[in-house]
């Protein structure tokens, strides 16, 4: 019996993403716009009750949930030649239609006030399948409907706010990046000005190849369990990156001749089929794979699996963490028999790789210059998590710091230490205050930055002569949770010192006395 999955589409990106989405599986499963199988599709061997379930009168119809706070997206969606697809009651629209203005602190608020309704929805959605087995979830991080309840101006306000979450709450996350997504269109496909239904069509692509084995069964990789099981080690690191290859459009001919096993799954490994930008500015980590899954769809023998494997490995094409196995997962799935392409085989890869760190550090960095300056905070002060303070920025900063701080020491043989309290010091102390009478100096600094104070909010440096500003960089460096450092005395910064310290970071409240 397969294991059914809902999707839930939330705000204007996770809905225009979900109908390409859609559009992709009707195609692959032989299913009309108005939901109705194809003589051609009568004998099929493909799974479709895992995303589709058929109606009275047998219509296929999508497990899928649209939710929005304004209704021109999901309006369009139901004028489309779609328009009969999806279940009308399964159709969420805002009853004030105003959206969330791209705050996310006005669509968490709005999602508070209606989720007595879109639980409704989603509980009996979920009742009318057999075999339940998770949630897809399309959206932003960066909008106001898709990131709060699940402008450019604050995107790194709400990227933050919904890092957070996704971090806590999320069993797994595939991360796409616009930036990557722009120029894979540009360069690959050859796109001048890419359309956002052209960047779309790319996520559908992701998303329907990573599901490929479970519509398409063999002998492993049947279930979400068993598919992501060998990507996540631990909790927290469960953010994946995906590439695909060979890449095609409907108006381009592919670059791509001549595919074979090898073939696809070294371009899987080429940075510029990868559909996030993960490159390091941090020179002193060398970023590799935690893990990789690699989905091989096509006529394929294992045998030709088993060789390229063995030529990925000789090569060294990929490196991998220190203190885990170093193995690429294969998974071979059948393509649509409806659907034709230009080649013999085509890959997906799912990894797990330290590199996605410096993408949050890059909406970090964004995120800690409008802070610092406090602004447009008062468009989330008027909501009600804001009103009082600010603290959810604050918690959310330190929990996405916390996440970036975990990928950089998978990177190292010591993490499966990382975080035990055997490795710190002084696990609860809050508070510090250190002077000449410990010698405390640049030697201690560096000691304490390998064993950090992981609660440390407040630092008070006094009379410390040997204190440089490179130290104390070292130390606030591995201090995410520092809020406030107080330098007294005899600890020598020049102006040009303290200016750069409070320029690098931004999060901590610098008093010079």
């Amino acid at each position: 019996m397969p294991s059914e999955i809902i999707t839930l589409q939330l705000g204007q990106c996770g809905n225009q993403i979900g109908m390409e989405f859609w559009k992709q599986l009707c195609a692959e499963h032989g299913i009309s716009p108005e939901g109705k199988l194809e003589p051609f599709a009568t004998e099929g061997s493909d799974r479709k009750d895992v995303f589709f379930y058929q109606a009275d009168d047998q219509h296929y119809i999508p497990r899928a949930v649209l939710l929005d706070l304004e209704p021109r997206v999901i309006d369009g969606i139901l004028k489309s030649p779609y328009k009969h697809l999806y279940n009308p009651e399964n159709v969420y629209i805002s009853k004030d239609g105003g959206g969330a203005g791209n705050n996310w602190a006005q669509g968490y608020h709005q999602g508070d006030k209606l989720s007595e309704e879109i639980f409704d929805i989603i509980d009996r959605e979920a009742d009318n399948g057999d075999s339940l087995e998770g949630f897809v979830l399309c959206h932003s991080i960066a909008g106001g409907t898709g990131s709060g309840m699940g402008n450019v101006v604050v995107q790194p306000y709400n990227s933050i706010l919904t890092l957070k979450r996704l971090t806590e709450n999320a069993d797994c996350t595939v991360v796409l990046d616009n930036t990557a997504l722009n120029r894979i269109a540009t360069e690959r496909l050859k796109k001048t000005t890419p359309t956002f239904a052209e960047l779309n069509q790319l996520v559908s692509t992701i998303m329907s190849g990573s599901t490929s084995t479970l519509r398409y069964p063999g002998y492993m990789n049947n279930d979400l369990i068993s598919l992501i099981s060998s990507l996540i080690p631990t909790p927290r690191l469960h953010f994946l990156i995906s590439a695909y290859t060979p890449l095609t459009s409907d108006n381009t001919e592919s670059e791509v001749r001549k595919t074979t096993v090898l073939d696809v799954m070294r371009r899987l490994l080429q940075p510029k089929n990868v559909m996030v930008t993960t490159a390091s500015r941090d020179k002193n980590i060398t970023h590799c794979y935690v893990s990789i899954l690699n989905i091989i769809q096509g006529e394929v023998d294992p045998s030709e699996v088993h060789k390229s494997l063995m030529r990925i490995r000789e090569r060294k094409l990929a490196e991998f963490i220190p203190w885990g196995p170093a193995s690429i997962q294969v998974a071979l799935s059948k393509k649509s028999p409806y659907v034709t392409t230009q080649h013999r085989v085509s890959g997906l890869m799912l990894a797990n790789h330290t590199g996605i760190s410096s993408l949050f550090d890059r909406i970090c960095e964004h995120y800690d210059k409008l802070i610092k300056r406090e602004a447009f905070v008062e468009n989330f002060r008027r909501l009600p998590m804001f009103k009082e303070n600010l603290d959810e920025f604050t918690d959310s900063r330190e929990a996405v710091q916390g996440l970036m701080d975990e990928y950089r020491a998978a990177t190292r043989k010591d993490y499966i230490n990382f975080g035990n309290s055997e490795t710190t010091q002084c696990p609860n102390l809050h508070t510090v205050n250190l002077n000449s009478i410990n010698n405390f100096n640049d030697n201690c600094l560096l000691k304490w930055s390998e064993k950090p104070f992981v609660q440390l909010k407040n630092l008070i440096l006094d009379n410390c002569t040997e204190c440089t500003v490179n130290g104390i960089e070292k130390f606030l460096e591995k201090h995410s949770n520092l809020r406030k450092l107080s330098l007294n005395g005899n600890v020598i910064l020049n102006p040009i010192e303290q200016q750069t310290l409070e320029q690098k970071f931004p999060n901590i409240k610098f008093v010079f006395q």
